[in-house]
Order: C-alpha cells, then structure tokens, then sequence
C-alpha cells in the first residue's frame, strides 16, 4: 500500500509539474496609462485611461467621464468597473474613464483651497492647493484627453470626500469644465464651511447654465449634513429647470463604503432607461 502510495504521489506531482511549466502569465491590462509632465504643477502626472469596449474597431466618439483619486489603487478601477458593467446592459453610455492619478501626498494640497480655520491648517498643513489643481484639469488633463483620443465633447467629474470637495469647487469657480458633477461625501466643512454658505448666491447668479449635480451621503457623515443641505437646497430651489440637482442618502453605507453604491445610482439618475 505505501509503495502505491508514492507511485501515486510520485504521478501526481509530475502531471502537476508538467501542468505547471506550461503555464504562462501575461500583464491583465485594464487600459492606457499616459505619464507627463505637468508644466502647471510642476510635478509628474499620470492619467489612467480606461477604453470602451469596441473603441478601437469604430470611429465614434465618446464622453469622458473623469475620476479624482484616479490612481490604479484608488477610485479609478472600481468606477471602470462600473461603466464598463452598466455598459455590458447599456445602462451607461459607453464612455471614456480618465482616473486622474494622485503624485505621492498630493491629494491634500491638491483637493483644498485655502482656508480661515486654525484646525483645518493643523489638520492638513499642506493645504491650498486646489487653484493650481484645477488650472491643471483646463489647461492640460483635458486638452490631453481631447487630443490622444475621440471625444464628444460631454464631460463628468467624479469625486469623493476631499475630492468631492475639489469637485464643488470646480462646479462654482469653473461650470464649464464639466457638464456633469458627481459629488459623493463631500468634506464641505473645509473653512467653516464657506464653499457651501455661497451655495445659493451662486445658484440665483447662474441659474441659466445647463449642468447636473448629483449628490450623495452616507449615514456617518452628520460633520458636512449642514453643509451638503445648504447646496442641495440653493439648487432645488433656485436652480430648475436649467442647473439640474439629485440628492440621495444611503444611511446604511458609512463615508469609506460610500463610493460605489452613490456613482452607480448618479449614473442611473443622469442616464435613466428611454421612457422613464
């Protein structure tokens, strides 16, 4: 019995070995990666592109959905992943995916303006960044998309926490960037506040612009409920019919489980089945 045993091991382990030497492994590659250096930033960037299925066999052009936090280990696959589902039951037009990466610790500096409050400057002392930031997106993620790939011309700007504040910013000193605004768990309590307590001016002032702001917030976040009220509200009651507003709240998610659930209903919100 032992010496079938080890004949039976013996077989068994060079069928595996076999098995094993004619295994081979290839990258998984998820899309286009364009590396650059930012003459605004001063810095080396990197944007994550993800491409619908069918792009490279057609000559259609299509819109871009752009990612904050857009690293290969932060936002950017997960919301790839979710266009590329929803595109699987044409649920989400196809789209472009630009996950437009953080460069090491960037994301405080990049994501905040600047700020009167004193816990604020301790809390993230590499503040202030947010200007220059969004000089980047105009003047070369954008132009850079435009011109390696085909683009309609329709444009969304995705963004979460810190990033969602980035977004708000973007909404309210450049609307025309983007057409369309997801803004998921947004740290409007920067500077006390101040972004979201302009809200409704803002609004009354650019009533006519042709936008969609969908918003979203988890059950934990009661630090910015004050301030996400004040700009859901200035759009609903000052912004119909042209400045489009959606809000929902999911109070069973908390702010780190937020992000799927929030993009996936933006992108039912903005881009609902024909007829409904």
């Amino acid at each position: 019995m032992r010496y079938f045993t080890a004949l039976l091991l013996l077989f068994t382990s060079g069928l595996f070995a076999q098995v094993e030497s004619a295994v081979q492994t290839t990258p998984f590659v998820l899309g286009d990666v364009l590396t650059f250096h930012s003459e605004v930033l001063d810095q080396e960037r990197v944007l994550n592109i993800y491409l619908p299925n069918g792009y490279a066999d057609s000559s259609l052009a299509y819109p871009v959905i752009y990612v904050l936090d857009g690293t290969s280990y932060e936002d950017f696959p997960h919301i790839a992943g979710l266009a590329q589902f929803m595109n699987m039951y044409d649920l989400l037009p196809k789209s472009i995916v630009v996950g437009i990466a953080n460069s090491g610790k960037s994301r405080y500096h990049d994501f905040t303006g600047a700020t009167q409050s004193d816990s604020d400057k301790v809390w993230l002392p590499t503040y202030g960044g947010s200007t220059a930031f969004i000089s980047y997106l105009e003047k070369e993620v954008e132009p850079m998309v435009q011109k390696h790939y085909r683009t309609s011309g329709h444009r969304t700007l995705i963004g979460q926490s810190l990033g969602g504040l980035l977004v708000a910013e973007v909404l309210f000193t450049k609307p025309e960037l983007f057409d369309d605004y997801i803004i998921v768990g947004p740290s409007l309590w920067w500077n006390d506040g101040a972004l979201a307590a302009g809200a409704e001016a803002w609004v009354k002032a650019h009533k006519d612009l042709h936008k969609r702001v969908f918003v979203a917030s988890a059950g934990n976040e009661g630090m910015m409920k004050k301030q996400v009220g004040q700009v859901v509200s200035a759009f609903k009651k000052y912004g119909k019919p042209s400045l489009e507003c959606w809000y929902e709240y999911f109070p069973e998610e908390t702010h780190a489980t937020l992000l799927h659930r929030a993009v996936y209903k933006g992108f039912e919100v903005l881009y609902p089945p024909a007829g409904k």
